[in-house]
This record gives C-alpha cells, structure tokens and sequence, in this order.
C-alpha cells in the first residue's frame, strides 16, 4: 500500500480487527519450539557465533496484526502458517523476534513499518553473528498502493528499482513559482526543472534485474485471487483497462515514502519521480515504505562481506489503489479506504502465492543456487 501510517493500519481496531500493535510478539503465542541442536543455542544474539546457523532464504515482512496465527493477518501471517516457519529465535534488537523452517533454512523477518524500523531491523540481522548469511537471498514480500495505470489491487508485481520519495525539498504548492510542476525537487538541485544528478546518493537503488527476470519467469502465469469485492472495485475504474483486469503478476517498480499520499495528482507525482530518478528506465507501479531503508542497510551489510546485495528481490502486491475511480474525490476515498483496505485479503494472498514458489525453488536445489545466482 502507500506509506502505512499506524493511524490507518489501526483503523479497522474498532471493528475488533487488531488486538495489539502490529510488530509486538503476542504474549498469548504459544511456546517455542525448540531450536535445532546447533551452536546457535549457546550463541547470545549478536554475541560471537562459533558456527553460525546457515541461512538460504530471508524473508522480509514489514508488520503483522495482532498474533502472528489464527486471526486478521498482516504480512507475515501466512508465511508462518504455511511455509513452516514454527522455531522463534529471540531477536530482542528488534520488535519482533525472527522465525525460521530448519528443513529449507529460511529466516523470517518482521522489520516494523516505516523506513528506520526497516533499515535498523535488517541491519541489527545482518550483524547478528548467530546467522551466516553470506550466500541468503532476500525476499521483501509486502502490500502496497498499486498504481491503477499498470495494475489492479491483488496484483504482484517484482521491482527492478526503488526510488526513496521522501529525500526532497518541498514548497507548499500555493506558494511554488508558477513555471513549477510541483514544490518538491531534489536536495541539490534549484527546482523541479533541473536535470537529474548524475550520480544519485541514495535517492535511488537497482536491483539484480536477471534475479528479478528469473522470479518473474518463475512466477508470471500463477493464477491470483479474485474475489467480488475486488471485481466490484476494479469495476469503479472505467478508462483504466489495467486497473479492471483480474489480479496478475507484473513487472513494476517500487517508490518508497513515509508519507502516505493518495490522488490522481500525486500519482503523477509518483511516476514523474520515479521517471526522473531511473533516467527513463523505470516505470512506477507501487507505493510502500521501507525498501529504501532495507536495501541501503544491505548494501552497507554487503561492503562488510556480511550479505550479497545481488541476490535481493522486491515483491509488492496491490491493497489498494493510490488514486480514486473518476468522479471520486481523493480525500473521500482515502478515508474510506482507511477503514479497510478493498484488496488487503487478496494482496496477502498473492504475495505469498507468488513469493513462496521462489523460496521453495531456491531452497530446494541448493546445490544449483548457493553460488550460482539464477538468471
């Protein structure tokens, strides 16, 4: 979705949806199971590691509602369930402690929502000396606002670039030069007109796109949920074709702001900013939070030797559209959408759909993937 604000995620509490904040390890969760015998149970966290427990996958989820089973789910829920995440391993640096499936070597994370919680959260994991991560391929599975020019909510799309929105000036539009297209340019640029920096400094990042190519081969012709709701909703979108179509899996890059912006003009906004920062090579399709934060921590981790920043993924699936059906006012549908997201159900659904056959491959046929990367 766009930024998730902890206003709008909590909004459904008054229809007794959530029951605590989303990164908190419920008090009610049932006992760990025990860890493997390994080292690991003699390691404090971030403490020197003798042997340090072998990691193939990573998988990076931003929140979770109420407990981690059996109610409203957030990002991480369906994982656990599924996907035999069953062993919690305390991870006191962060708000959520991780869990992990011994028979694939999969590590889950719940980062916490907004661009530091993601960045401090992967950062205190990839120090963590407990976890050799050296050869780990990193899956950031979350919801977020879908553009209605590219997709319809319920779609997945797999980004090649992510584009930090918040690192900007900003003029109130009433008071911007009227030569302006918006009050918000660059940090060292004069105005909205100057070219792009030759060399952005955080501004933007690119993934692997061969890694990207191969999950999306992987993964492009799973069918995804459809449900009423969401063909109602889609159906409100008349002059956007994409926006109408059944949930399908896409290829789309991913714009990272803390503000959680919504309406036509924004969305021109996004996919102007986007086109800027990319040099004309990126196409905005989703608006989330935290990737900025998480891939600049791994890319600090990687000049370390801790992780390979080749190997990480984004996949984003549409809860919402970031701009209203025509005849629809902005301010209106946001606070309606507030309420409960129309494809939150079927966004979860399709991140994990989409996602888990790609930790399922890499994991599996280890021996072709530990140091060979997929293309």
């Amino acid at each position: 979705m766009h930024p998730l604000t902890r206003a709008a995620l909590y909004a459904s509490a008054a229809l007794g949806l959530v029951s605590q904040p989303a990164n908190a390890v419920p008090a009610d969760a049932a006992p760990a199971k025990p860890m493997p015998t390994t080292s690991i149970e003699t390691c404090a966290p971030a403490a020197p590691c003798p042997t340090p427990l072998e990691i193939r996958a990573v998988l990076v989820t931003m929140f979770e509602i109420g407990k981690d089973t059996g109610d409203a789910p957030g990002e991480f829920q369906l994982w656990k369930e599924r996907h035999h995440l069953d062993i919690r391993i305390p991870f006191p640096q962060a708000d959520h402690d991780l869990y992990y499936d011994p028979s694939k070597h999969v590590l889950a994370i719940v980062t916490g929502m907004g661009t530091a919680h993601s960045a401090g959260s992967t950062m205190a994991l990839g120090l963590d000396q407990r976890f050799d991560l050296t050869h780990a391929y990193w899956l950031v599975a979350g919801i977020a606002g879908i553009d209605p020019e590219d997709a319809s909510i319920g779609s997945a799309a797999w980004a090649r670039y992510l584009v930090d929105g918040d690192l900007a000036h900003e003029i109130d539009a009433r008071e911007i030069p009227k030569d302006w297209k918006s009050g918000y340019f660059p940090l060292d640029r004069k105005g909205p007109n100057d070219p792009r920096p030759a060399a952005p400094h955080g501004e933007m990042f690119a993934l692997n796109a061969a890694l990207r190519d191969w999950a999306y081969t992987l993964t492009k012709d799973i069918a995804l949920p459809d449900d009423p709701a969401i063909t109602r909703e889609r159906a409100r979108y008349v002059g956007y074709p994409m926006a109408q179509r059944p949930p399908f899996v896409l290829k789309g890059d991913q714009l990272a702001a803390a503000t959680f912006w919504h309406g036509r003009i924004l969305n021109d906004w996004a996919n102007a900013w986007v086109d800027y920062w990319t040099a004309g090579k990126g196409a905005f399709v989703t608006s989330g939070m935290e990737e900025t934060g998480t891939y600049q921590s791994l890319l600090q981790l990687a000049k370390m030797g801790r992780v390979d920043k080749d190997r990480v993924m984004v996949l984003r699936a549409g809860s919402n559209f970031t701009m209203p059906p025509p005849g629809i006012a902005a301010a209106d549908y946001l606070l309606r959408e507030n309420e409960g997201f129309s494809g939150m159900t079927a966004a979860l659904e399709s991140l994990y759909r989409v996602g888990s056959p790609v930790i399922d491959e890499l994991t599996t046929h280890w021996d072709r993937y530990e140091k060979t990367i997929p293309q």
